[in-house]
């Protein structure tokens, strides 16, 4: 019989338990984290290591758009964003390029801040009218 991971354990739960705006923040951390290993991985000329870590923020760049609401004017613009980050990764896979990733990582920070502001102001919201959180 297997022991099981606590990590592991945790992080299925926060998984499970997240909302889908936290889902969506956990999604923009995995891809940073994924683009510092690629970048690492190119400092060490670690070809495997750097296209699996790039196909991984591939994914999760084609999970966020894949999950977008096309009814609103903002999910197509970010849609034209997503479809540029997707396009840069596969890029800067291709020629182990850091300086893409530099700037992929950029737009990626970008949203992921930007969301986690949205979180913090419908938690405040739901606080003041008398919810919780």
């Amino acid at each position: 019989m297997a022991m099981n991971n606590p990590y592991q354990s945790y992080q299925t739960n926060a998984v499970q338990t997240a909302s889908p705006g936290e889902l969506t923040l956990m999604l923009y951390n995995g891809c940073l984290k994924f683009i510092a290993q690629a970048k690492k991985a190119i400092e060490e000329k670690d070809i495997e290591a750097r296209n699996t870590n790039l196909l991984k923020a591939q994914k999760i760049i084609q999970e966020l758009m894949v999950t977008l609401n096309m009814e609103y004017e903002v999910a197509k613009s970010m849609m034209t964003m997503y479809d540029y980050i997707y396009r840069r990764l596969v890029e800067a896979n291709i020629k182990s390029d850091i300086s893409i990733l530099e700037e992929v990582e950029g737009y990626v920070k970008e949203f992921r801040d930007t969301w986690k502001q949205v979180i913090q102001l419908n938690r405040q919201r739901q606080y003041a009218q008398g919810g919780h959180v």
